[in-house]
């Protein structure tokens, strides 16, 4: 069953929605943990294909600048935490991959849309970038990303805040 599709888009300064996911390593991802904190929650649609992993391996090497951002980058995609699991570790990932398998959170954000590819239709991940403040409320909004150089952009963006 697919989940429903957002009433309306989110926009910059509304309030992030909630979630409690699984995630890599058994950990549970929750953004009510992280309250306080800047978070950068970066959607990709699959493990282990080529632009989902040049994004990983971008954000996670610029993890100790996001880090002294007071900012923590989250990935989220429909694969299952073992996939996430997989994926950490053939390429020395260590940033937090969620797992939304039933794709309400996905949905919830907006980012699980009707893709075309080739003419068939089918539903996919928008590749997105949300930057949610300390007080959870988005501070800024990158839809339908191109992976070179935006994990540097989401850094300054981050860093400004």
């Amino acid at each position: 069953m697919e989940p429903p599709a957002p009433v309306a888009l989110l926009k910059e300064g509304d309030l992030a929605p909630a979630f409690s996911l699984p995630g890599a390593g058994g950990e549970t991802v929750a953004l009510a943990a992280l309250a306080g904190k800047k978070v950068v929650l970066y959607f990709y649609p699959k493990d282990d294909t080529s632009g989902c992993t040049k994004e990983a391996i971008e954000f996670n090497a610029l993890r100790d600048k996001f880090a002294k951002a007071k900012t923590v980058v989250i990935g989220m995609s429909p694969d299952s935490s073992k996939s996430h699991d997989k994926f950490r570790e053939k390429y020395q990932l260590a940033l937090p991959l969620a797992a939304d398998e039933t794709k309400e959170t996905l949905a919830s954000y907006g980012v699980w849309v009707e893709k075309s590819m080739y003419g068939r239709k089918y539903m996919g991940v928008e590749r997105s970038t949300f930057l949610i403040d300390e007080t959870g409320r988005i501070a800024k909004i990158w839809r339908k990303v191109k992976v070179p150089g935006h994990a540097e952009e989401v850094l300054a963006a981050a860093a400004a805040l």
